[in-house]
This record gives structure tokens, sequence and C-alpha cells, in this order.
């Protein structure tokens, strides 16, 4: 099955998942799905509530980006497939205040 890209949720959303192939946790650490959610998408769940926005984003918050990043580069080198193919699960979700250029991807060098 060819991935199209990588979806990306928060665990605020009103439209609950059930289930993501992958959830970022806050402290780090990442759970996997046993099962594809949907074929040809890789969803990815990062814990928190992404509408709040803060003055500045906590050591936790970075960390968690950077496994995002990792995670991001590793399945795009598994399936072929351009990093850069990230999408917002809806207008709402992964949140207003989601700090897109905190996830920094350069898929020719790897992660900087």
């Amino acid at each position: 099955m060819e991935i199209e890209g990588f979806v990306i949720h928060h665990t605020a959303c009103i439209e609950k998942h059930q289930n993501y192939d992958f959830i970022i946790h806050a402290d780090g650490s990442v759970t996997a799905s046993s099962i594809s959610v949907q074929p040809g998408q890789i969803h990815i769940c990062l814990e928190g509530d992404f509408n709040i926005g803060y003055a500045a984003m906590s050591l936790d918050q970075k960390t968690q980006l950077f496994i995002a990043s990792k995670v991001i580069m590793e399945l795009s080198r598994l399936h072929d497939i351009s990093p850069l193919y990230l999408f917002p699960h809806t207008d709402d979700c992964p949140g207003s205040y989601f700090p897109w250029n905190s996830l920094v991807i350069y898929p020719v060098d790897g992660y900087h």
C-alpha cells in the first residue's frame, strides 16, 4: 500500500479518533498501533491540547516535537515517501496553536 502522507492529530480533538498509528506522549514516549488505522495514511497523534497558546514551549513539548520529527523521518524512509507530506486532521485539529514550524524536518540531511 502506497502511503500518501502523515495526518497529525492532538488528543484534544473534538472529533475523537479512536485509533492512531502512533501516539507521541507528552513525556516523549511513543505508542505504536498493531494495525493500520487508514490505508494510505499514517495517523500520528501528539498528546496535549494545541488550542492553548503558550508564551514559550516547555522542554517536554520540544522533546515531544523532536520525537515526532524522528518518527516521521524514519517512517518516510521505510515507506519511501517525503516527510513533508504533513496534513492536519481537520481545520481544528491538531489545534490552532500547533507549532508546525517547530516540527523541523529536513529530508535531505535528516533532522538538525
